[in-house]
């Protein structure tokens, strides 16, 4: 087991992003900008989707790493610390999903999607 972890990556890719150094993918990557980072950030989502559904552990792994590496990208160029989103799934595991929906204002519309950003799929 290692004892790396995705604040380990956080500081990583901080220091990468304002390197400015050609040889940094990192750099190259911040270089693009937020929408160029988050279309390779969706490209990565869609690539561990299908290294879920192939059932190939190994690929499933390197592209779950890929993912968390561009999303550790967007969140710095957004300049959302990592924190924050643990912050977040701490709160949301607090109590469980259909208690945190059901402490929710009623939705104008029933059928309707919740909204982008309120999504609560992390607590059991």
């Amino acid at each position: 087991m290692t004892s790396f972890t995705l604040t380990d990556l956080e500081a990583i890719v901080a220091r990468r992003a304002a390197s400015g150094d050609a040889s940094s993918y990192t750099a190259k990557l911040a270089a693009k900008g937020i929408s160029g980072t988050a279309k390779k950030l969706g490209e990565e989502a869609v690539e561990t989707v299908i290294a879920a559904v192939s059932q190939d552990e190994a690929a499933l792994a390197c592209e779950s790493a890929d993912l968390l590496y561009h999303l550790m990208v967007v969140l710095h160029l957004r300049g959302v610390p990592f924190s924050d989103v643990l912050a977040e799934l701490e709160r949301r595991t607090a109590e469980t999903g259909l208690e945190e929906k059901a402490r929710r204002p009623a939705e104008a519309d029933p059928q309707r999607p919740a909204s982008r950003g309120s999504h609560r799929h992390t607590g059991d």
